[in-house]
């Protein structure tokens, strides 16, 4: 396509676009509440897990006004088996500041709690045109493939210039179009591995492609430490109740339920470990002839820079048993209402608690 016409890179990108892209339902409105769900959703989530979950979200809360009145922990409920939980907790505050209606102005979409310049782009140029590209990884990929870029797409360097190439290259007649196109020819045509590279319309000027480089684009400075964590969950049945208590801020899953958490060093491996344990961690809570049963055998869950190895024990307790500070004691048939982890809600699963 490029060689001896003038096309520009942005009309061949939304050709390519017009001819592949998929048929998703945030594309067909400009409607800036459902835009910015979207965003907000397909953040760290792939469209094939997100669509689902965008329909559920939509549905529940179809405006700004619904989302802003729900309490916190039905929207957490929704976004159960998402992750990243804080751009749920984000997206209600957030709702709640609007007072009915989505702002319609970059400064004021890009002051939403949670909306960084890459969501503020997407939702700008979808829903009112305006001329702001994208960068996000699928932009990262493209142009440091196609202009043979090597500056760390994670330093302050390689943000800035990659931003600035991208609003450069930017239509700023269609720039909604250009934002999507670049967009979906990342996540589609330039693929982080085995790209097909023989047909993609920008083959024939591809620096990456003709150096043999494509494997090695985008290059990335800085590599994530991923730290490994030993939960063991302790699950109280106490005449057909049970206790959970909602996690704090300050670490993951903030917001969402569970039973007793014992956190620990190491693996613990056996009930008498576990009993031990709790008694030290929960000092007055488990009696002294208290069984722990595994129903859980453990699992690895991970997270983007985390590595959990969980576990979860039962536990009978007397119906005169206090419930302990912090906790809540509900009907065991009813915990599946409460929002939880997926690694919770796995786990609770295997044990046939759910």
């Amino acid at each position: 396509m490029f060689g001896g016409t003038v096309e520009t890179f942005s009309s061949v990108l939304i050709q390519w676009y017009q001819a592949n892209k998929r048929d998703l339902p945030w594309r067909n409105t400009q409607d800036p509440y459902l835009i910015w769900i979207s965003e907000i959703i397909l953040q760290q989530t792939r469209v094939a897990q997100g669509l689902d979950y965008y329909l559920r979200f939509v549905q529940r809360f179809p405006t700004v006004a619904a989302l802003a009145a729900a309490p916190e922990d039905d929207v957490l409920k929704l976004w159960q088996g998402l992750g990243y939980y804080s751009r749920a907790r984000n997206l209600h505050a957030a709702a709640k500041s609007m007072g009915g209606t989505f702002p319609s102005t970059y400064a004021g979409v890009l002051a939403l709690k949670g909306v960084g310049e890459y969501t503020a782009a997407a939702i700008c140029s979808f829903a009112y045109r305006m001329p702001y590209a994208v960068v996000d990884g699928n932009v990262y990929r493209v142009l440091s493939r196609v202009y043979g870029i090597s500056t760390p797409v994670d330093s302050s360097a390689g943000k800035k210039e990659f931003a600035a190439m991208a609003q450069k290259l930017l239509d700023k007649t269609r720039p909604d179009l250009f934002n999507q196109a670049i967009m979906e020819f990342g996540a589609l045509q330039c693929v982080p591995a085995g790209p097909d590279c023989a047909r993609c319309p920008f083959a024939k000027r591809c620096k990456a492609y003709a150096a043999n480089r494509v494997e090695q684009l985008p290059v990335k400075a800085l590599k994530t430490q991923v730290k490994e964590r030993y939960f063991t969950y302790i699950y109280v049945e106490q005449g057909g109740y049970t206790w959970l208590k909602k996690r704090p801020a300050g670490d993951v899953w903030q917001g969402l339920y569970e039973p007793f958490l014992l956190e620990t060093p190491q693996a613990v491996l056996s009930a008498a470990a576990v009993k031990k344990a709790a008694g030290q961690f929960f000092e007055g809570v488990f009696p002294k002839n208290a069984a722990f049963v595994l129903a859980a055998a453990p699992v690895k869950h991970i997270l983007s820079h985390r590595k959990i190895w969980a576990q979860l024990y039962k536990v009978a307790l007397p119906a005169s048993a206090p419930v302990p500070p912090g906790f809540v004691r509900v009907p065991g048939a009813q915990v599946f209402r409460y929002p939880v982890s997926r690694l919770v809600n796995l786990l609770l699963q295997k044990a046939g608690l759910l």
